[in-house]
């Protein structure tokens, strides 16, 4: 848990239970597993957080967005008891806002909260694409009802066409995907140095979302061209959502910064 967040996208991070399991290529070189080891524990056993960890954001009072398990899958099968709670909290704390990414997006539909209704509004739901391959994950999004649904295309290791969900959804009447962020690989793995993210697949998910008007955010270009400033064609690409309430609470306009 950190109040302050490093990771560019986001202010803070939450982690109410740590570990997880590889599914797909683009978890090959994921920090966790590499972090976790230097603190000497098992990555791959899912534990719970201490009290004071699982329950920070009740102690937290000004508004920020919350990267949440950023050490972990949300949506893992080990986590199924403790996941309630974290609901609970998300829901009684609704000045926070919580950016759930998740590379299980098939388990998402069935275990979301009994109240989740249109979705609460201080909750967005993403999920990492690394590849084309991968792009099942957005079509189980797409038909999930969130106040934004996002794209996190990190480790982007192969060109990807977002443009059959860069549209209006039926489901709830607001962009089937609001957010997309693109970023390298950024640390490999023993003799495994990181796989190169090219600035042409970059350019196409910039192009794709600025066609459409969808909020596109150059995290990093990776352990490929370490250092320096994340530019694209000269500039920064830092995009992030902005969602404007009705006065019902419910979630309405979609507009970006």
């Amino acid at each position: 848990m950190a109040e302050k967040s490093a990771i560019e996208w986001t202010d803070a991070t939450w982690n109410p239970w740590r570990g997880c399991t590889k599914v797909s290529p683009g978890c090959a070189s994921c920090y966790m597993f590499r972090d976790q080891v230097r603190y000497g524990r098992d990555p791959e056993v899912v534990v719970r957080a201490a009290p004071a960890t699982f329950n920070a954001p009740l102690k937290w009072n000004s508004p920020r967005l919350v990267f949440t398990c950023s050490w972990s899958d949300f949506f893992h099968p080990d986590a199924d008891d403790w996941r309630p709670e974290a609901w609970s909290i998300m829901s009684s704390t609704p000045h926070l806002t919580y950016q759930v990414l998740t590379k299980r997006a098939d388990r998402i539909a069935d275990h979301l909260p009994p109240n989740w209704g249109d979705g609460y509004p201080n909750v967005w739901l993403g999920v990492s694409v690394e590849n084309q391959r991968m792009s099942w994950r957005i079509a189980e999004l797409s038909g999930i009802p969130a106040a934004v649904r996002f794209v996190s295309a990190e480790p982007l290791l192969k060109p990807l066409n977002l443009t059959p969900w860069l549209t209006t959804s039926r489901l709830d009447h607001r962009p089937t995907i609001g957010w997309v962020i693109a970023g390298g690989e950024s640390g490999g793995r023993p003799g495994h140095p990181p796989r190169v993210m090219k600035p042409e697949w970059v350019r196409s998910l910039r192009d794709q979302c600025v066609g459409v008007e969808v909020p596109f955010f150059l995290k990093q270009w990776g352990g490929a061209r370490p250092g320096g400033e994340a530019l694209l064609d000269g500039r920064e690409w830092r995009e992030i959502p902005t969602v404007v309430h009705n006065p019902d609470g419910r979630v309405g306009q979609l507009t970006f910064v």
